[in-house]
């Protein structure tokens, strides 16, 4: 479930593949005073029973790769490496961009300062 700012997933029965778990990603723009916009990430929830928090940042150009940190982070706590938090949901996944780089004023073809990539451990 998506709406601006947040996305909720969840898996209620486990299988196989996939344990339960139900995750919840909030997001918002920060004004840093020396690093400028700053997309702020808080992901909280629970997989297999066991809850975590965890939250990053990224800088406005590299913040396009929000999807990757989080099922990153995510795969920490115990979500399959082959199933992608937000990907399942492509759907919601392109709402989430746009809604992200509106809120960053970001558009298609702006430079990415490669320091970034290295700041925001990508």
């Amino acid at each position: 479930m998506f709406k601006p700012g947040h996305l909720h997933r969840a898996n209620t029965v486990a299988t196989a593949e996939l344990p339960v778990f139900s995750v919840d990603l909030h997001y918002e723009v920060r004004e840093d005073p020396v690093e400028g916009p700053m997309l702020h990430m808080c992901m909280q929830g629970q997989v297999d029973g066991n809850a975590f928090e965890e939250s990053f940042e990224l800088h406005r150009d590299t913040a396009y790769n929000f999807a990757s940190v989080a099922s990153r982070l995510a795969h920490t706590h115990g979500l399959p490496t082959d199933h992608s938090l937000i990907m399942r949901g492509h759907v919601e996944y392109d709402q989430m961009f746009d809604d992200i780089r509106s809120k960053l004023g970001a558009h298609s073809g702006d430079t990415v300062n490669l320091d970034h990539l290295d700041k925001d451990g990508l």
